[in-house]
Formats: structure tokens, sequence, C-alpha cells
């Protein structure tokens, strides 16, 4: 018969294994969040202090706070068990997050907690776990607890967790270059934090007061992936599946092509995430953003469904079955929500094609003679030069037999030419930074060109010299000056 042997890990290998789970500074601080809105803080400072010769990081809430029995509980590696029903506003699994988000980004880990009045603090060093190979954590006594950074910012209630020793943070660089590190890194984490929390920054989570969440004093603001605030943005139809007693809600969303954006829309979301290109599904447990920015292998990532998202909301007593990380970063639809995803799935991203070819569709549509024209056959898409459109009509009567042979070469060679690949590039990366500007002066002598090429000296129609303008999108960027050149001119 087998007999049973005590065989635990080595502290001192184990904490060392603990710190490379994968763990980026924002997805660290995140879980450290996590903690803080489940203890029902409404306001949460992160601090990093970069005037020290060895900076710290400390996280501050006004959350309900711990004793100092809850203190030593919470700093057990494992201090919950993942497999138990979980209160259904709790974002924590694992109990790990707080020791391994920590670890990952330093060496010491110093917690302080005020409930009821009375201050509580302990701290894991990784220097004494190596040291000794054994568990041991430090219960601060009075004075430790009250000489800690940022102790005086609690008031009645609240948690501080400080960050020192920040071995992965600093990445070995001193002086100007690593406040220009910590700083880059800071503005990573407040754009993590943004939209990973953007619901509750918005106060939109039921039964939550909205929280507010600050980087070195500076408010963060909320990022919204579906831009619902804009009236372009179109809200498809709910799905839910049931898991058991749970429901899955689906939303899908068709965001607005990037011409009916604002300037300050568009700045904002492109800045922070990439805005235009993160399409996909949006996994939210308990209002916490998840993973994001994946349609599972169910269709491949186009250029034409860049603007589908899909928002799906489960409880978390639904973790099992979507194989949450120790990170809460990666998350995997259960048999059922994956099948109902397949069937709208379509139509999302049908609507999505829509809204991005939409407007080149509209703008040829509006044009009776457009400059280029689009073909499609059995051998594919092509684009040229239209021989149609008044300016080549009118030069063509300028032309003999030999002038016209040349100029049709000319125009299948700019159609052949077209420079698809770059336009690609160009136009899915930065769509607002393609112009074709000039000068006020250089656009006033091209309208007076363009007017002489087809009317000469004669009088000319206003309407038809400004379809002409429209179709050769030259002028799209002066409009002003246009309209006034027609009303002096065509007066």
């Amino acid at each position: 018969m087998a007999r049973d042997h005590h065989l635990p890990p080595r502290a001192s290998c184990l904490s060392a294994s603990m710190r490379d789970l994968g763990y980026s500074l924002e997805t660290a601080v995140a879980d450290l969040v996590d903690n803080s809105i489940s203890a029902e803080a409404t306001s949460i400072d992160i601090v990093c202090n970069l005037s020290a010769r060895k900076p710290i990081l400390a996280i501050i809430d006004n959350g309900l706070g711990m004793n100092a029995t809850e203190m030593i509980e919470a700093m057990r590696h494992g201090s919950a068990n993942p497999k138990l029903k979980r209160g259904p506003r709790d974002l924590g699994r694992f109990g790990l997050g707080l020791k391994t988000a920590s670890f990952s980004q330093c060496r010491c880990l110093k917690v302080i907690s005020k409930k009821d009045t009375t201050l509580s603090g302990a701290e894991w060093s990784l220097d004494r776990i190596d040291e000794l190979d054994e568990w041991f954590l430090s219960i601060l006594d009075d004075h430790e607890t009250t000489a800690t950074p940022y102790v005086e910012r609690l008031n009645e209630h609240g948690t501080i967790i400080v960050w020192s020793d920040l071995d992965r943070l600093l990445e070995d660089e001193t002086g100007s270059r690593r406040d220009e590190i910590i700083n880059e890194k800071l503005d990573i984490v407040e754009k993590h934090l943004s939209l990973v929390f953007h619901r509750y920054l918005s106060g939109e989570i039921k039964g939550r007061k909205k929280i507010s969440i600050s980087v070195n004093g500076h408010p963060i603001e909320a990022f919204d992936p579906f831009c619902r605030k804009n009236a372009a943005t179109q809200v498809l139809p709910e799905e839910i599946v049931r898991i058991g007693d749970a429901a899955v809600h689906l939303q899908p969303y068709i965001l607005p092509h990037h011409s009916r954006l604002t300037a300050r829309e568009y700045d904002f979301y492109q800045n922070r995430s990439d805005f235009i290109s993160n399409q996909g599904a949006y996994i939210y447990r308990n209002g916490r953003l998840m993973a994001w920015g994946d349609w599972f292998r169910l269709i491949p990532k186009g250029e034409a469904t860049k603007l589908a998202r899909v928002q799906i909301d489960f409880p978390n007593s639904l973790d099992e079955a979507w194989t949450i990380d120790i990170k809460k970063s990666r998350a995997r639809p259960p048999h059922p929500v994956r099948e109902r995803l397949r069937q709208i799935i379509t139509q999302v991203s049908g609507r999505s094609t829509t809204v991005h070819r939409g407007r080149g569709q509209r703008l040829f549509d509006e044009i009776k003679t457009p400059v280029w024209e689009r073909y499609a056959d059995q051998h594919g898409i092509r684009y040229s030069i239209n021989p149609s459109h008044p300016l080549v009509q009118h030069l063509s009567t300028r032309l003999d037999d030999d002038g016209l042979r040349h100029l049709n070469i000319l125009l299948e060679v700019f159609s052949a030419s077209l420079p698809v690949e770059m336009l690609y590039s160009d136009y899915s990366m930065h769509p607002r930074e393609i112009h074709q500007g000039s000068s006020e002066a250089v656009v006033i002598d091209q309208l007076r060109t363009l007017r002489a090429v087809i009317w000469g000296g004669g009088p000319g129609k206003a309407e038809a010299f400004r379809e002409i303008i429209r179709s050769t999108r030259l002028f799209e960027q002066h409009k002003s000056i246009v309209d006034d050149f027609i009303r002096q001119e065509f007066a």
C-alpha cells in the first residue's frame, strides 16, 4: 500500500517561478484594482514616486478595508478556492492575484489596511523568502504601519498596497532614462485601465457606484470600445444564451466610419487602442473586460469587417466554463456561446462591410460621372479611369487620332498603376492623414485652369462645374475656396 509523504514546494523556488506567469505592469495593476473594486472602493489612486532614490508604486483605495485576521488571509497564496461559489460582485477567482501580480513587478509587497479605525499591516519580502526558504510573512508593528508612505490618506477605511524594490519596473536604468521608461509604462497602464474598467468608470454597472481611478493625480477617462455616444454607431439586437441557470448576453455593435467621428473622438480612440482595427468579441466578467479583439477562429480578421464588435457578458459563476486564467486576460467561450456567436457573426460582419464601404459607394452613387470606375467580373476586381468623364471628353475633342491613341494608353497605364497595396496600408492605419491639399493660390489657379479646359472663355454652368469638381476629389479640403470661386466666376 502506498504511503503518504509530505512534500511541500520549496518557497524560494516557487516564489521565483511565480514571478514569470506573464504579467505586464498594466495587467498586474489591473489585478489589484479588481481587489479594490471587490472591496466596494469608489476611489482608487495609483501613485508612482519618481523623486525617491528607489521609487515605489502604491495603490490606495477607500474600500471596506481589512482587520488583522482578514489581512493575513488575504496575504496567503491561494486564499480562495476557485471552485467555490463567489459573490456576484466579486472580481477575483484564485486568491493569487495580489501576490502573483505584485511579485511580477517587485520584490517587496506591503499591505496596510484600515477597518473600524484600526490599522493592520503585513509584508512579503522575496529576499527574506530566499534567505529562509520558508513562507514567513512579516506582521508589521504600529510604528512600521504608520511609517508606510501615504498611510495618512486612509480615512475611516481603505487599503494601501505598496510595491518596493521594483526590479522589473526599472529595467536596471537610472536617472532620466529610468524616469522616461516608467512614464511610458504608466501611460500604458492608464490606457489599459481606461478600457478594462470603462463600465465602472462611466457608472453603468448596475448596483455599483461610479468609481474614479487616477494615475499620479491624473484622472482616467473611460474608453468605450463601442463608441456608443456617437449617433452613427449601430446597435444590433441583443442575443441571450443560457448555460444552466446563468445567462450570457451578446450585444453586437457596428462602429461608425472614421468620417463620422469628430476630430476629438478620432484622436481619443486612435491614440488609446488602435480603435479602428480592434475588431472582434469583447468579453466581460461581472462588467470587467477580460479579453478582446478575437473572433475565436470563427471568421478571419479583415479590413472590411474592422468596424464589427460584439460585447459578451457572463457572470463569475461561469468561470469554469470560460477557462479564465490567473491573470484574467484570457477567456474562451463555451460551446453554446460559440455556436450562437457563429450564427450572428455573418450579420455583424456584413453590416461592418456595408459601413466600411458605404461612404465610397454613396460617393459613387451621388456623382453622376465619377473619375474612377469599379469593375467586378470572373477575373476579379479592377479600377480604371472613366473615359466618359467630362475632362477626358473635353481633352479628346482637341486631339487627333494619334493623340487619342496616346491618351488611351496613358489612361490604361494610370489605371493599371494604381498603388493598391500602398493605399490599403495607409488608409487602414492612418485614414485621416490622407489628403491632397494645396495652398489657396494653387487651388484658385487649378480652378481657373479647369474652367478654361472645359469652357475656354465661354460662360459655363455653375452646377456642371461643381459636379466635375466633386468627381475629381481634387478640392475636397478646399470647399470654401471652391464656393467663393463659383460665386465670382458664374455670377
